[in-house]
This record gives structure tokens, C-alpha cells and sequence, in this order.
């Protein structure tokens, strides 16, 4: 696979995308990100320094195919960590991308990995 560097999403290598510094998504919230060209929604879940997850998406909903779930409220359903599309609150588990009302508009999820405070998301 041949490296692209896109002028949107800073620097790609020929595995993963830098997409911003960890701290610059804020605890419980999430970004869109250009990555390879496909939107991507990555989330920073957790309480602080040390103790925070980050998960990826894709970030069109499939219902309509707004560029929309990174606006999404993050919450729990049970023992999973969910969110809910800002468009028609449909929820979408963080881990793995399914869609817990109707699997059939289920999302993909990407590997995130955080690396000397960067944030690097790979497409699946």
C-alpha cells in the first residue's frame, strides 16, 4: 500500500492516519476525520488523563447518509458504550459499530490507537 498524505488530515502512514493530538477531543465527545478519504467518527470516552478510551466509526449514518455521528451523544445501554445519531437518535455501540435498533444500519468500527498523546486511526 502506497502512503497518502491528505492536506485534511495531517499525516498518513501506510497502516493508520494522524487524525489530532488526544487532547484535543474532549472527555465524551467526538470528532469527524478524513481518513483514506472516508468520514470517520472518533470518540474520546472516559473521565481525564490516563483513564480515557477512543473509538472509531464511520461517521455517515446509514438511515440517511448525513456525515453526522460524531455529533452524537455519548452514553451507556446496559454494559455498552453507545451513540445516539443527533439526526434519529438510533445508537450505534462504540466497540464494534452495530446499530442496536436495527442491525441492518450497523457502521463500521476502525482500530484507534493513541501514541505519544497523537491520535492514529486505521480503516478496517
Amino acid at each position: 500500500m502506497t502512503p497518502v498524505t491528505d492536506s485534511t488530515t495531517a499525516t498518513t502512514t501506510a497502516t493508520a492516519t494522524l487524525v489530532c493530538a488526544a487532547n484535543d477531543i474532549l472527555p465524551n465527545t467526538g470528532v469527524c476525520a478524513l481518513v483514506a478519504g472516508r468520514h470517520v467518527a472518533v470518540f474520546r470516552v472516559g473521565g481525564g488523563v490516563g483513564a480515557d478510551n477512543f473509538f472509531a466509526i464511520d461517521n455517515i449514518d446509514p438511515k440517511n447518509g448525513a456525515s453526522v455521528l460524531s455529533r452524537g451523544l455519548i452514553g451507556n445501554l446496559g454494559d455498552q458504550v453507545v451513540v445516539a445519531s443527533p439526526l434519529y437518535k438510533h445508537h450505534f455501540v462504540l466497540a464494534t459499530g452495530e446499530c442496536t435498533e436495527n442491525p441492518e444500519w450497523s457502521v463500521q468500527a476502525h482500530p484507534v490507537e493513541v501514541r505519544e498523546g497523537q491520535v492514529w486511526v486505521s480503516l478496517a
